[in-house]
């Protein structure tokens, strides 16, 4: 291994899984990609998925890595793992599955429980936060499995999160990375571990203490390959993994994001901005900040559900013509569709959409719903197109001023324009493999300091600067329409879900 300066990062998505070697200069060396199916369906809202799919694949993505062109094993210094968050997996004492994993995606719900009482539901009262507690137990996969499946939950010995799940898979350990605690656990987002004895969270969630995996910090090393995981992926035995963090922690260091200033901005499968602090911060009451990829600080995020999901509805709904075309003249789909941002002014012509196709716990709050307002007889599918987009980045705008990886140049100007600042467009797309391979290459002593390693290994492939007629526009529209649509709409939404039943009230 002398002179192995290459780390190998893996990258276990929602819709695929990527094997990805770095250099120490954060050049993307080889790549491999296997797609997996994101869920199989369950009853109405569940989602699920075999989870040993997710080790075959990482396995497939391995082995087929080795054959790239450039690839020496020899070279490899170490590895570091990133997955999708919240994906859970009960297992027995041996680490296999008691049953599929429940993904990220699933909206099953525990209904019926009986809410926190004593001290502690004093204080939630006082903070106005009985109902999003209440949300954390219904949510909580702990709660769904141990009420509807009690005889597998009786053989549950480890409560895992997917990350957790391959890491032992890879290492033979049950531990797992403290920033890969993104869920309805038992963890303390202030002090970045398990929650003390006393913590209302152990009264909301059915999960024992010696169920949980081992914590350590991002940048240190979780374990080492095992002759077994050898075997299955081509990984050397005895090769170090490094613990990386979430999907979306990666991605924040990937893009360079270290600094309270610098927001990242995803438009994944859930849209996000986020922006790394070295103290905690609760904007909204009992939603904490989530674990950063760099140890000992916090990410705080706004998410918009099922965000990139509108993108890709409208895909399938009304592109059909450009997904064609694009298969026809082989190249990427991203830029036809930018030519229908291209075709269309600034604000859609007043068209202008909510994006909360999917309820929140605080904001927006549980009763919540998409809406497009605007509607003329001179809108066309084009409009309603950069309508997504340009409500996308005006609810990421909302959160950024609560707080304080788009491939598309339209998209990345577009979010410029709303938010009156510079966009910039990281050099590589692959920002969570690359964040994954800096905490490997800080933890290995390839760099001596995240800073360092940051500066090494992202750059800025493009800058597109806002264009100020286009935010004129921008800014007039989201302080005067968008800011007061939500409020305006929620005595609307609140009646919907009173007739409908939809969506269900805790």
């Amino acid at each position: 291994m002398t002179g192995a300066d290459r780390v190998l990062a893996l990258d276990v998505g929602t819709q695929s899984v990527r094997a990805m070697v770095f250099d120490p200069a954060g050049n993307l060396v080889a790549r491999t990609k296997v797609p997996i199916e994101p869920y199989v369906p369950g009853p109405p809202g569940c989602c699920e998925q075999d989870a040993d799919l997710y080790w075959r694949a990482l396995g497939e993505a391995t082995r087929a890595l080795w054959e790239q062109p450039g690839v020496d094993k020899g070279s490899i210094a170490g590895l570091a793992l990133t997955t999708q968050r919240g994906t859970v997996v009960p297992v027995d004492e041996a680490g296999e599955p008691l049953r599929r994993a429940m993904v990220w995606l699933d909206r099953c719900r525990a209904e019926g429980l009986p809410r926190i009482g004593g001290s502690w539901g004093l204080k939630f009262k006082a903070a106005r936060a009985t109902e999003t507690v209440a949300t954390f137990q219904a949510e909580a996969e702990a709660n769904v499995l141990a009420r509807g499946e009690p005889a597998m939950w009786a053989r549950v010995r480890h409560y895992l999160l997917l990350s957790g799940f391959l890491v032992h898979r890879l290492t033979g350990r049950f531990a797992d990375s403290v920033a890969a605690q993104v869920g309805y656990l038992p963890f303390d987002y202030r002090g970045l571990r398990w929650a003390d004895e006393g913590d209302w969270k152990w009264l909301a969630v059915p999960v024992r203490r010696e169920w949980l995996p081992e914590l350590v910090p991002p940048g240190s090393v979780i374990g080492q390959i095992t002759a077994a995981a050898a075997e299955a992926t081509g990984i050397p035995a005895g090769l170090p993994l490094v613990a990386a963090a979430g999907d979306k922690a990666c991605e924040v260091l990937g893009s360079g994001a270290l600094e309270p200033h610098i927001g990242a901005i995803s438009l994944g499968t859930t849209a996000t901005f986020n922006t790394t602090h070295r103290r905690y911060l609760e904007v909204i009451p009992l939603v904490p900040p989530y674990p950063a990829a760099v140890p000992g600080t916090f990410s705080l995020e706004v998410q918009v559900y099922r965000g990139f999901w509108m993108i890709e509805w409208f895909k399938r709904e009304f592109g059909a013509a450009e997904v064609a075309r694009a298969r026809e003249l082989g190249v990427d789909t991203e830029s036809l569709f930018d030519e229908l941002v291209a075709a269309t002014p600034p604000g859609s012509m007043g068209l202008v959409l909510q994006p909360y196709w999917s309820p929140g716990v605080r904001i927006p709050g549980p009763e919540a719903k998409g809406a497009v307002i605007g509607w003329g007889d001179v809108h066309t599918r084009a409009h309603l197109y950069r309508a997504i987009l340009e409500g996308l980045a005006y609810a990421l705008r909302e959160g950024m001023e609560r707080t304080g990886r788009s491939q598309s140049p339209a998209a990345v100007q577009l979010v410029a324009d709303v938010f009156g600042l510079p966009a910039k467009r990281p050099h590589t797309h692959e920002t969570s493999g690359l964040g994954a391979a800096i905490d490997a290459a800080v933890g290995l002593g390839l760099h001596p300091s995240f800073e360092i390693a940051v500066a090494a290994m992202t750059r800025t492939a493009e800058t597109r600067d806002p264009n100020p007629a286009a935010h004129a526009v921008y800014e007039e529209l989201y302080r005067t329409v968008y800011l007061r649509l939500y409020g305006q709409l929620q005595p609307l939404y609140r009646e919907i879900r009173r007739i409908t039943g939809y969506p269900p009230e805790v």
